[in-house]
């Protein structure tokens, strides 16, 4: 589903049919997870082909990369432009596109001088899809953040991720909410985490989660539209309160969520504040004034 005969790749400053690009086995971020990646959204939109927020994810990229000692050669705004050729070279328009920095051959836990930047695009829809989500809080918590480098976008960091989602889908759910080292209530597996509650907003403080673009998108909006946020630590016993909630991300984008460990919500999604979140996000990223969206 990510590529077929024709795809094209950006690998190491060149562009490359997909099937050419051979990976060494012994791949140090292969064997230990030890790399970076990106992803980002192109949408049509009324004034073109536009990557949204494409600065900022490499900007991030280059900060993880940094955090990890990892060399990387490329500029945000040399990438920008390869993501844009790159979506040319594909006739995509409407695509979500990875960008990973990995490690050359090395088998002892030493960093190597040899690193690559790859980046793929296909054609991708939500995450989840458009419909209301059913999640669990999962026995699987967030990593401690004096363990790892929680800022980071770590390739090997999303094994417990993988083990979130997994649990939460063998237990008939569509996600999972992970608690923190505390136990308070951090985030999705692919995503940043909002709940309302008369009235307000409330999402986790950053340090224990990983600071979303999105996140930052949404708490714009919110700023814009006068809705109420409060980033504060969120106790699991106040999801059997709460009024909605919603999960945000790049591959997530706004996914309302309809129950969480089986209690639904108070209030129909339709008329909850994730709701009017939603419509103003879907504008920007299309690039259409939101000045309608009336609280």
């Amino acid at each position: 589903m990510y590529f077929t005969k024709d795809t094209v790749l950006f690998l190491n400053g060149k562009f490359i049919k997909a099937v050419d690009v051979h990976i060494d086995p012994f791949s140090q971020t292969l064997h230990y997870g030890f790399g970076a990646y990106e992803g980002i959204r192109s949408y049509k939109t009324l004034n073109g082909v536009k990557l949204f927020k494409a600065y900022e994810h490499f900007e991030r990229l280059k900060n993880s990369c940094s955090q990890l000692s990892i060399p990387m050669e490329f500029d945000s705004e040399e990438l920008t432009q390869a993501a844009y050729q790159l979506l040319e070279k594909n006739n995509l328009t409407d695509a979500y596109l990875r960008t990973l920095v990995f490690c050359g051959p090395n088998m002892r836990l030493t960093q190597t001088p040899e690193v690559h930047l790859m980046m793929g695009a296909w054609k991708w829809a939500k995450y989840h899809g458009e419909k209301l989500l059913k999640v669990c809080v999962s026995s699987h918590p967030r990593p401690d953040p004096a363990t790892i480098k929680v800022d980071a976008k770590v390739t090997g960091y999303y094994v417990n991720n993988i083990l979130a989602t997994t649990e939460a889908k063998s237990r008939g759910y569509d996600d999972a909410l992970m608690l923190d080292m505390n136990g308070n209530v951090a985030a999705a597996p692919a995503g940043n985490f909002f709940l309302e509650k008369d009235g307000v907003l409330l999402t986790a403080p950053l340090g224990n989660i990983f600071p979303g673009i999105t996140r930052q998108v949404v708490l714009n909006i919110c700023r814009a539209l006068d809705i109420p946020v409060v980033e504060r630590n969120i106790n699991p016993h106040e999801l059997e309160s709460a009024d909605s909630a919603f999960l945000c991300g790049t591959a997530v984008d706004i996914a309302g969520i309809e129950s969480i460990d089986a209690n639904t919500f108070r209030k129909e999604w339709k008329e909850s504040l994730g709701a009017i979140v939603q419509e103003a996000y879907r504008c920007q990223v299309l690039e259409r004034s939101f000045s309608y969206v009336i609280i």
